[in-house]
C-alpha cells in the first residue's frame, strides 16, 4: 500500500516525536530514580531501542520510519526519495522532535523547554558520532537487503549497543540532537555544541 506525503509526513512527525520522548522522558526517570550514571545510561538505552523497534515495525509501512535526517539523506541519495519530498520528512522530523521534548517535560510537570547546560564536545565524541551514524546506515542498508523483517529490531540492537560503545551515547540524529538541546536533563546537549554534532551525523 502506498500512502501519500501527508501522511508520510505525518507519520515521520510521530516517530520521531515519539523517539525523542522516550529517549528524554527515560532520561529524566533514570535520573530522577538512580544516582547511578551507568544504571541510568543503561535504562535510556534499553527505553530507547525498544521505542524505536516499535515504531519502525508499524510506522515503517506508512513512511519507512526514517524519523532522522541522516536516514533520510541517504535514501535521497540513492533515488530512493524525491528532494522535494525529503524536505517534507526532514521538516516533520524536526517538528516532531521538538514537540517529543516538550511531551517529555511535561510528563513529569518541568517547563516544555530547558536549554542544556551539558558539554558534548571534542573530536573524540564527533569521532564517534560519525561512527555511530555510519553504523546505524550500514545497519540499516544491510537489513533491507538481506533481512528486511528484522530491521526494527537490529536498529533498536545497534543503538542500544552504540549507546555503550561511543564516547558520544550515539545521537546519530540531527532531529534528536534538535531536541536534545531543548532539555536540561539527563539526555541533554548544549545548544552551542549541537552543531558539530548535527554535522557529523
Amino acid at each position: 500500500m502506498t500512502f501519500d506525503l501527508k501522511r508520510r509526513a505525518a507519520a515521520e512527525f510521530m516517530g520521531t516525536g515519539a523517539l525523542v520522548c522516550a529517549v528524554v522522558g527515560s532520561g529524566i526517570m533514570a535520573e530522577r530514580l538512580t544516582a547511578d550514571t551507568a544504571l541510568a545510561l543503561l535504562a535510556n538505552a534499553l527505553a530507547t531501542a525498544a521505542i524505536l523497534v516499535v515504531l519502525i515495525t508499524t510506522l515503517g509501512p506508512i513512511s519507512g520510519a526514517h524519523f532522522n535526517p541522516a536516514v533520510t539523506a541517504v535514501f535521497t541519495s540513492r533515488g530512493k526519495l524525491p528532494g522535494t519530498e525529503a524536505l517534507a520528512y526532514v521538516g516533520a522530523q524536526a517538528a516532531g522532535a521538538v514537540v517529543g521534548v516538550a511531551a517529555a517535560h511535561l510528563m513529569v510537570a518541568l517547563p516544555m523547554f530547558t536549554p542544556s547546560l551539558t558539554p558534548r564536545l571534542g573530536f573524540a565524541q564527533w569521532l564517534a558520532e560519525i561512527a555511530a551514524t555510519f553504523g546505524l546506515v550500514a545497519a540499516i542498508l544491510g537489513g533491507l537487503r538481506f533481512r528486511p523483517d528484522a530491521v526494527p529490531w537490529l536498529v533498536g540492537l545497534y543503538i542500544a549497543a552504540a549507546y555503550w560503545f561511543t564516547s558520544s551515547t550515539s545521537f546519530a540524529n540531527p532531529a534528536v540532537t534538535l531536541g536534545r538541546m531543548l532539555t536540561n536533563t539527563f539526555s541533554g546537549i548544549r545548544p552551542m555544541d549541537a552543531p558539530a554534532f548535527i554535522v557529523a551525523a
